[in-house]
């Protein structure tokens, strides 16, 4: 029995294959919660070309999220998640900011992508 359920283990990780979510495992997801005036995470770091899936939702308003180096947009509505899957392609830190106007501190809603080799 035990020798079955190994199999089976070495069997979804060649495949790469995640049972929990479907997802390749060389996927990376993270869940970002916007709110007046922040993003949390306010820091992340992805890996070039490796996809990646960001899981966002809002807690008060409708928010944004604008990664104009990274082509990433992505609306979002109160109640909401929104997901936005890409693969980064350059090596550097990119900025990302609220796309919607929610306030007097909405300029100061950004966050920070590391993308890494």
């Amino acid at each position: 029995m035990k020798y079955k359920l190994l199999l089976a283990i070495m069997v979804l990780l060649a495949t790469g294959s995640s049972p929990m979510t479907g997802r390749s495992a060389a996927e990376q997801t993270i869940s970002i919660t916007a709110e007046r005036f922040s993003f949390e995470p306010n820091e992340i770091t992805l890996k070039k070309g490796q996809q990646v899936t960001l899981e966002i939702r809002t807690k008060d308003v409708s928010h944004g999220l604008l990664i104009e180096d990274l082509g990433v947009r992505a609306d979002i509505k109160k109640g909401q998640t929104n997901e936005v899957t890409f693969t980064p392609e350059s090596v550097g830190t990119f900025e990302g900011k609220c796309a919607h106007f929610c306030g007097s501190g909405h300029g100061s809603m950004k966050m920070v992508v590391h993308v890494t080799e």
